[in-house]
């Protein structure tokens, strides 16, 4: 059975979720059949992004299990607020729009999906850009969006606020302003980029850490390959082999046996079950340790915030302020 994370404000979030950010996923019936088929398989979790652009197939999915085999309260459903709806008159729209999607009166989790504020150009465009081809940043501070996501709490459009993929300094300048902390904090986490200093910070703050990409990047990533792949790790092989386990297994044990919560992303029903399938063994303390000496820190991360200009995958963020993938702040 899935253990859950006991939040800030009381409630509990499921330790495993499923992710759903699939790039790669030709035909969108994959993405309600692996919300069904999670739900069968005893996921609480689900968590979304308007970003992903998948929104719709996932409320379908949800409203074919809604007063069937689940409640909507017995289901964690997380979002997150989209770069160019930084702007506090957006924030609202954006969380309706995102509601409207997914068929739901309220969100569990609403969070802030990257630090960079970009510029609403009222297209469907996600990355605005200039006549150049440069992005079209927008001088939004951070607290003035957190402002507007503390409304969505007041006037129930959501239970909680979190963030996604911000530091430690960026987290700060949230809590020096914020009248509703933080209820968690997602971020790429798995054995090869695991953010010690970032995540003890969360810790010690009652910010809950929720770990996506949990297996790093094992199919690829935009189409390039995959830089870190920890199912061939023959490191976890081995440790996995004592249990009788699989490497994804030995990866998504050893992050929930830290504390945190895991959303792995898959439409393949047999790897949807095997998730989850993390509650039945414990890691033992030499084997946690071996685990944490596999981090190679900044250089493991695999996900970016990406664009496309003219052709070529660009970062989005990379060079100014609010990019949030700074050594000192998360390592």
């Amino acid at each position: 059975m899935c253990t859950s994370i006991d939040l800030h404000t009381g409630a509990k979030m499921p330790q495993v979720g499923l992710g759903t950010s699939m790039t790669e996923t030709p035909n969108k019936s994959e993405i309600e059949d692996a919300v069904r088929a999670a739900i069968d398989h005893g996921y609480r979790s689900i968590d979304c992004a308007a970003g992903y652009g998948n929104q719709k197939h996932i409320g379908i999915a949800l409203a074919t299990k809604m007063g069937k085999t689940l409640r909507r309260e017995d289901v964690f459903v997380s979002s997150k607020l989209r770069n160019k709806m930084h702007a506090p008159e957006d924030v609202k729209p954006a969380c309706q729009h995102t509601l409207n999607e997914l068929g739901l009166d309220y969100l569990d989790m609403f969070l802030i999906h990257w630090p960079m504020a970009l510029q609403n150009d009222g297209t469907d465009e996600a990355c605005p850009k200039n006549p150049d081809g440069s992005i079209r940043y927008s001088d939004i501070t951070l607290s003035e969006t957190w402002a507007a996501m503390e409304k969505l709490v007041d006037e129930g459009l959501c239970k909680h606020i979190g963030l996604s993929n911000f530091n430690t300094k960026q987290i700060t300048e949230i809590l020096e302003s914020c009248r509703i902390k933080p209820a968690a904090l997602q971020i790429e986490v798995h054995p090869f980029c695991y953010s010690t200093k970032l995540i003890n910070f969360c810790k010690e703050r009652g910010i809950a850490v929720t770990a996506y990409s949990p297996l790093a990047a094992p199919y690829g990533l935009y189409g390039k390959g995959a830089p870190v792949n920890v199912l061939n790790d023959p490191t976890l092989k081995s440790i996995g082999e004592k249990y009788n386990k699989t490497t994804a297994h030995v990866s998504l044990r050893f992050l929930v046996q830290s504390g945190l919560a895991v959303i792995p992303k898959s439409v393949t029903p047999s790897r949807i079950a095997a998730n989850i399938n993390i509650f039945d063994f414990e890691l033992s303390a030499d084997d946690m340790k071996t685990i944490e000496g596999l981090n190679r820190r900044e250089s493991g991360r695999v996900v970016q915030c990406c664009t496309n200009v003219n052709g070529e995958l660009k970062i989005v963020g990379l060079g100014e302020p609010s990019y949030p993938f700074i050594e000192e702040f998360w390592f």
